[in-house]
C-alpha cells in the first residue's frame, strides 16, 4: 500500500504505543478486560495450543498465555510476513482496528495459522466514544473550525464477519460487549485514551489542534450530560471475533445468513 493511500500513520502509532507503554500500563484497564474475556473464551476450547503469535498493545495477554504453559511470540503487522503455519493460535486485543490493510493482515494472520488453528481478537469498535464525537463537534462549531476526523473510523460486527470470510477463515463469529465508563471531565478521558495509545493515529493529522475557545467548548459539553455524582458516561462496544484455520476435519458452514450457533458452539473442539 502507498504512503499516501495509508489512513494510519504507522510512526505516529508506534510512538502512541510507546508512550503508553512509559506509563506503566494504568491505561489498559479496557485491554486487559478484553484480555481476559479471551481467555474465558479459549477455556471452552478442549484441545490444547502450544504455540501461540500475540498480536497486542499491552502484555497483559501475553503474559495470561504464558501461564497457561504457552511458548508466546509477541508482535505486530510488520511481523506477519512470511509466517507461514507457524502458530496454533493467533491472538489481538486493540491493534486490528488501526491496521492499513485490514483485510491483506487477516489473510496473513490465517496463512500463520496451522491447519485448524484459531484466531481470537477484540478491539474497540463502531458505537464507541459517542460523547467525545460530540464533544468534538462542540469544539469545532465554537472555533468556527470546520469538521475534522480527529476519531478513527471504527468496525462494526457485520464488517468484521465480512473481513473473517474474506481472509479465508472457517466458521467465523463475532459478536460486542458494550461497556459504558464514568469519568469526572473530558481531561480524564483524554488521558485514558492516551495512556491506552488510543489517541488519534490518522495519516495526516488533518485539522489544527484545538485552541482554548474549543477545548473549553468541549469540556462543557462532556460536562453537560454528567450525574449527580458528577462524572459523564462515555461508552465503549469490544467487538470480540474468533475464526479458525481451514483444516480437513471441520464441519462445512452452512448456508451464509442460516448460521444459529452460539460462540461456546463455534469454540468447541473438533472431532
Amino acid at each position: 500500500m502507498r504512503a499516501q493511500d495509508q489512513l494510519f500513520d504507522r510512526r505516529l502509532g508506534r510512538l502512541r504505543r510507546a508512550r503508553a507503554a512509559r506509563s506503566g500500563g494504568g491505561g489498559f484497564y479496557l485491554h486487559r478486560r478484553a484480555a481476559d474475556e479471551l481467555i474465558e473464551r479459549l477455556d471452552l476450547v478442549a484441545r490444547p495450543f502450544r504455540a501461540a503469535l500475540d498480536l497486542s498493545l499491552d502484555p497483559y495477554l501475553a503474559g495470561r498465555l504464558r501461564e497457561r504453559g504457552l511458548e508466546v511470540v509477541a508482535g505486530g503487522e510488520e511481523d506477519l510476513a512470511g509466517m507461514t503455519g507457524a502458530f496454533d493460535l493467533v491472538t489481538s486485543v486493540g491493534l486490528i482496528d488501526t491496521i492499513n490493510d485490514l483485510p491483506g493482515a487477516l489473510a496473513q494472520i490465517r496463512r500463520a495459522l496451522k491447519a485448524d488453528g484459531l484466531f481470537l481478537a477484540a478491539f474497540a469498535g463502531a458505537g464507541s466514544l459517542p460523547r467525545l464525537r460530540r464533544a468534538m463537534r462542540a469544539a469545532e462549531e465554537a472555533e468556527e473550525s470546520g469538521a475534522a476526523p480527529r476519531i478513527h473510523p471504527q468496525i462494526d460486527v457485520r464488517a468484521a464477519g465480512d473481513l473473517l470470510v474474506r481472509a479465508g477463515f472457517a466458521l467465523p463469529v463475532v459478536d460486542r460487549d458494550v461497556l459504558d465508563v464514568r469519568y469526572g471531565g473530558l481531561m480524564q478521558l483524554v488521558g485514558d485514551l492516551r495512556a491506552m495509545g488510543a489517541t488519534n493515529q490518522l495519516a495526516g493529522q488533518a485539522g489544527r489542534p484545538l485552541g482554548k475557545l474549543g477545548l473549553a467548548a468541549a469540556a462543557a459539553d462532556f460536562a453537560a450530560d454528567a450525574g449527580p455524582d458528577g462524572k459523564t458516561a462515555e461508552r465503549f462496544e469490544i467487538v470480540y471475533m474468533s475464526g479458525w484455520a481451514p483444516g480437513p476435519d471441520q464441519p462445512q458452514p452452512a448456508r451464509r445468513g442460516s448460521a444459529t450457533a452460539s460462540l461456546a458452539d463455534a469454540l468447541k473442539p473438533k472431532r
